[in-house]
């Protein structure tokens, strides 16, 4: 038997306050502040402000705190604010060949120009919990924190090494005057154009992606890819005023930019050559920027007369379902009331086992009659 859920209003508001007292948690503990969330979780923050398409450090706190640290739905509140926000002028292009670099590295070279600098990383750690963690007011040795200050920055210009300078690589696309994209405001066309694919990408569930990434190497694609560069660091914000015919620097973001190199023996009547993929996300994000160029690369299969067979060389199936906000709206929707479709597939399943029953029983006469 089916019953209805009552409670209405009421049952919603008396949620509400039943979230907010599980969000504060034991009171005999210091409340988490947002400017805690938004320093110490920068990673987290990062990745709100990569899906939730606005870079504000402080409003991704906000969300990661009022969501719980559930990242998914702090990246839904941001993005709901976002679409409140008016737009009021476009920036330039960033130059990131002019970024502040607080860490940059190639696995094609070892020796490029400009060096390479690891910078902030995880990939060379022991990881073993450090619980010195745990004790409030020192560090990993057990003495007083100090400030530390804030890692070098050096400005490194773009170097692919030697085979940049040769048609051994695919050359660079060529900068245009076409309009860009906007995928906040207009929805995704299929076929997409890279800079809509690129967009949806950066927007994209970080997990999703690396999971793409990892079958295209893994069975569902013959892609090893290689880093050409990869890095991190702060780039200018630049505006243009027509008026006054200036261009205006407004502030810097931190980005994180990856360029990939793929082998591809290439169509009939072009010579196999290495091609490139591409990453470009707000904040310290690698693993996504990586998975990102992969994924790139691979939906443009097409580019090079590669035949369409794996998933991540399908762009329908990529760019539609790697949304998190979209996919965590459908899958939580079953959450709510289905009162009416679930009575009326009932009714349905009832017409079809009295359909079964009598097709049942009809072959068990014709059996007899046979008999």
């Amino acid at each position: 038997m089916v019953t209805s859920i009552k409670g209405g209003e009421k049952a919603i508001d008396a949620s509400h306050r039943i979230v907010s007292k599980r969000r504060r948690g034991d009171p005999t503990v210091a409340n988490l502040s947002v400017e805690q969330v938004r320093e110490q979780l920068s990673l987290a923050v990062d990745r709100v402000m990569n899906e939730g398409s606005l870079y504000d450090p402080t409003l991704a706190a906000l969300a990661i705190k009022q969501a719980e640290g559930d990242l998914i739905e702090a990246i839904y509140l941001l993005r709901a604010y976002r679409s409140t926000i008016p737009r009021f002028g476009f920036t330039k292009p960033l130059d990131t060949a002019a970024m502040l670099v607080r860490r940059r590295i190639s696995t094609t070279h070892k020796d490029v120009p400009g060096g390479q600098y690891l910078g902030p990383t995880y990939d060379y750690t022991h990881r073993l919990l450090d619980f010195s963690l745990m004790r409030k007011g020192e560090d990993a040795d057990g003495l007083p924190v100090e400030v530390e200050p804030d890692e070098a920055t050096l400005t490194l210009r773009h170097d692919g090494g030697f085979f940049s300078r040769t048609d051994i690589i695919e050359a660079e696309l060529p900068v245009d005057d076409k309009p860009v994209a906007d995928l906040t405001r207009e929805p995704m066309n299929f076929p997409s154009s890279r800079d809509q694919r690129l967009q949806n990408l950066a927007r994209g569930d970080e997990g999703f992606l690396m999971g793409l990434c990892y079958s295209t190497m893994r069975g569902y694609g013959r892609n090893h890819p290689y880093v050409g560069e990869m890095r991190h660091g702060d780039v200018s914000v630049v505006v243009e005023i027509p008026e006054l015919g200036l261009e205006v620097g407004i502030g810097s973001v931190k980005v994180t930019e990856c360029r990939t190199v793929h082998l591809t023996t290439g169509k009939l009547d072009t010579a196999p050559h290495y091609t490139r993929g591409y990453g470009l996300l707000f904040g310290h994000s690698e693993r996504k920027a990586l998975s990102v160029a992969v994924v790139d690369r691979a939906l443009r299969g097409g580019e090079f007369g590669e035949e369409k067979s794996y998933p991540a060389q399908d762009e329908e199936f990529v760019l539609s379902h790697s949304d998190s906000v979209q996919a965590s709206g459908l899958v939580q929707h079953l959450k709510l009331p289905h009162y009416v479709d679930f009575q009326a597939e009932q009714q349905l399943l009832k017409q079809l086992r009295d359909d079964y029953d009598k097709r049942a029983e009809q072959a068990a006469s014709k059996e007899q009659d046979h008999d």
